[in-house]
């Protein structure tokens, strides 16, 4: 599917928040790299799409009514094992079916760590669509390093965005550790701003954690919030 025919699927159906392995799809449709990221119906299919991506693996709850996954005990993570599997899902669907009878999973792999870094978007009343940047993970509550930019973006913001938050020296090395692909780093940002402006009905982008590497970024979890009306 195209972008604009995921947004299409999710404002017809009533939604404004995209379901993962939909956001997924919408931030690979525009070239921005991320976990996979595939939706398992039952218990059974769920250890079948384990055992195709390859363990360890995440499961966490897909519904159109549990929307704070962890708060509702809906993730599992490190699944290491079938076992594992069936268990994580039983444990899901227990604590999430009485909320959503059509609860579903999903199933991810589990990502090498990197540099947990947040980019995102946001729709500010007086200054419309920004681009967020900062430390993220457990990081981002702890030192709220978070910078923004009015989409659209060039390269010269993107760059000044990463040098300006505080743990920029972070992402340069840091006592003797590698330091982050940079470039892959610019080129996320940029993606997003150009998204966005693409696609002006994305209200919300929240990629958190975004792993960085020495060579490439992988987006391991995302939140796209979307609307019927640019």
């Amino acid at each position: 599917m195209t972008i604009n025919e995921i947004v299409d699927h999710a404002v017809a159906s009533g939604r404004n928040l995209l379901f993962e392995d939909e956001a997924g799809a919408l931030l690979k449709a525009a070239g921005i790299p991320v976990n996979s990221c595939r939706v398992a119906s039952d218990e059974d299919e769920a250890v079948q799409v384990a055992k195709e991506t390859g363990f360890p693996v995440a499961l966490k709850v897909r519904s159109r009514t549990v929307t704070h996954k962890t708060d509702a005990g809906g993730v599992r993570l490190g699944l290491a094992d079938e076992e594992a599997v069936r268990l994580a899902y039983r444990g899901i669907m227990e604590k999430v079916r009485m909320i959503d009878p059509e609860s579903q999973v999903t199933v991810q792999p589990m990502a090498s760590p990197g540099v947990e870094l947040l980019v995102g978007m946001t729709t500010d009343p007086q200054f419309g669509q920004v681009v967020a940047f900062g430390l993220g993970g457990t990081l981002v509550e702890l030192f709220n390093d978070i910078t923004y930019r009015q989409v659209p973006l060039l390269k010269k913001d993107a760059t000044d965005m990463i040098n300006s938050i505080k743990g920029s020296a972070v992402l340069k090395g840091y006592r003797g550790r590698p330091p982050v692909d940079i470039n892959a780093l610019t080129g996320i940002i940029l993606k997003v701003s150009r998204l966005v402006e693409k696609e002006p009905r994305i209200k919300e982008i929240d990629l958190n954690p975004v792993f960085a590497y020495p060579q490439g970024m992988l987006a391991v979890d995302s939140r796209i919030v979307v609307c019927g009306n640019p």
